[in-house]
């Protein structure tokens, strides 16, 4: 026996043909050709039409699903059994790469032959189309998988980047609040070896806090005033022989303090006048400081606030929103997308529609993809519209940007699984295909685009109540 013949004993071990007497199993003897596959050799490859029907008679193969230039191993198959059957007779592609794992013996039948004796022989046809079901329930579960931890990915990016700047400002400021607090706690120790009495430091508390006022009343000068006055301001500390002026100049010119209050400090505090400035510079900086730690803190805790309603953290089953909030939650995880270009991002929003009842975070995956799609299609300029209306008994919500449009052979192929336009690693090719299963199989609702050059809409349509 050569290695291209295939025993009536050999196709009798493979459970495809366990319906099938002798008589009809010796039809596909002269149909199925072997070969010897080397392991680690690729028998089969994701996104191509199979060659046929492939029954491994020996070895071990290992499926791999293949995206972002990297495999994800899926599942064994172990001789004897069979591969390939659904996409020949459903006229799809491969779903998975296959791979020999050790030694293989595969043999071939061709596509043409295969569907002749499927249709030929029901049983055979029966027992293919039985595992349909089961074969796309764990290609959907997979697809889900993949595109939640790439929006998982975006999520992360997007937080990543936009905690940066608030924390690195926190950082900033608590080191320059501890300087300056510091410098504060000096002050009482320089009144006493100065002699300062206790009526003329209430005197200088009294022009600590005029300071403190002024600053938190006045509205920021404009450049060429505030360089005025710091200049003044710097004269006139330099005459007091103060040491550093340059660095008190800043924070009391920005209080607005002028040269008779700088006159008033020097007459009370004598020989200490250097410190008691840099009490109240250090003071006003101090107030400055604690501010920005409070505005940074509650810009990280809305990103956090922004992160958890994104993902639902806490929530689970069917949850009512506002379909508002999931689009604003989005587009703050892309923020630091939008950050460095000048896309503008309008937003018509019915405020009054009504709360929709959603499975989980799901709907937050579709609005990253179309919007994350979207800033990717204008690049550095341009302009997303996002508008929602209640359209019946349905929400619509409504993404348009103003980018050069979509091919038609692109847009023919846009909810394809695995179809991406994008380089590669920029892309999965599942989150449009996602997209519209979680609308339209999840939501019981539709997902549709119209598009030319300088304008091209998805629609999203969600009835107003689901069902668990």
């Amino acid at each position: 026996m050569n290695d291209s013949e295939v025993t009536l004993a050999e196709l009798r071990a493979v459970d495809l043909f366990d319906s099938l007497d002798d008589a009809q199993l010796a039809e596909w003897v002269p149909l199925a050709r072997a070969h010897h596959v080397e392991p680690g050799e690729v028998i089969a490859e994701q996104g191509e039409g199979p060659p046929g029907l492939q029954l491994l008679l020996e070895g071990r193969a290992q499926a791999f699903i293949v995206a972002q230039g990297q495999s994800e191993p899926v599942g064994h198959h172990v001789a004897p059994t069979w591969m390939g059957a659904i996409a020949v007779l459903t006229g799809g592609s491969l779903g998975a790469r296959m791979q020999a794992e050790t030694d293989c013996r595969v043999a071939v039948v061709a596509a043409d032959d295969f569907k002749r004796l499927a249709f030929a022989q029901p049983s055979i046809h029966q027992r293919v189309m039985q595992q349909v079901a089961p074969v796309m329930s764990r290609v959907t579960e997979r697809e889900q998988s993949r595109e939640r931890l790439a929006s998982l990915g975006t999520m992360a990016a997007g937080l990543a980047h936009e905690l940066n700047n608030p924390a690195a400002a926190a950082r900033r400021a608590a080191a320059q609040l501890n300087e300056a607090l510091e410098v504060i706690g000096a002050a009482l120790g320089s009144f006493v070896e100065a002699g300062v009495e206790r009526e003329q430091a209430e005197q200088l508390i009294a022009l600590q806090q005029q300071a403190i006022a002024h600053a938190a009343a006045c509205t920021a000068l404009d450049t060429l005033d505030a360089s005025d006055a710091e200049d003044e301001l710097l004269e006139r500390l330099q005459a007091l022989e103060i040491e550093e002026p340059w660095r008190l100049a800043e924070p009391l010119a920005a209080a607005g303090v002028d040269e008779p209050w700088l006159d008033r400090v020097a007459e009370l505090a004598g020989p200490a006048t250097g410190a008691a400035l840099r009490w109240v510079a250090a003071s006003l900086t101090a107030g400055r400081l604690v501010a920005e730690l409070e505005e940074s803190t509650e810009r990280m805790s809305a990103l956090v606030g922004a992160v958890k309603s994104y993902s639902y953290m806490d929530r689970g089953g069917l949850v009512e929103v506002d379909v508002h909030e999931g689009l604003e939650t989005t587009l703050t995880v892309l923020g630091y997308k939008l950050k460095h270009t000048t896309i503008a991002v309008v937003r018509d929003y019915d405020r009054a529609l009504p709360r929709l009842t959603v499975s989980g975070s799901e709907l937050n995956q579709v609005w990253t993809n179309l919007l994350d799609n979207a800033i990717d299609v204008l690049g550095e300029q341009g302009t997303i519209t996002i508008a929602t209306r209640l359209d019946g008994n349905c929400v619509q919500i409504e993404i348009t940007d103003d980018g050069p449009g979509i091919p038609d052979d692109v847009a023919a192929r846009i909810f394809d699984p695995f179809f991406t336009t994008k380089d590669v690693g920029h892309g999965t090719g599942l989150g449009l295909a996602t997209a519209r299963r979680i609308v339209v199989d999840r939501h019981d609702g539709s997902l549709t685009f119209d598009t030319q050059p300088g304008r091209t809409t998805f629609r999203v349509r969600l009835p107003l109540a689901q069902t668990a």
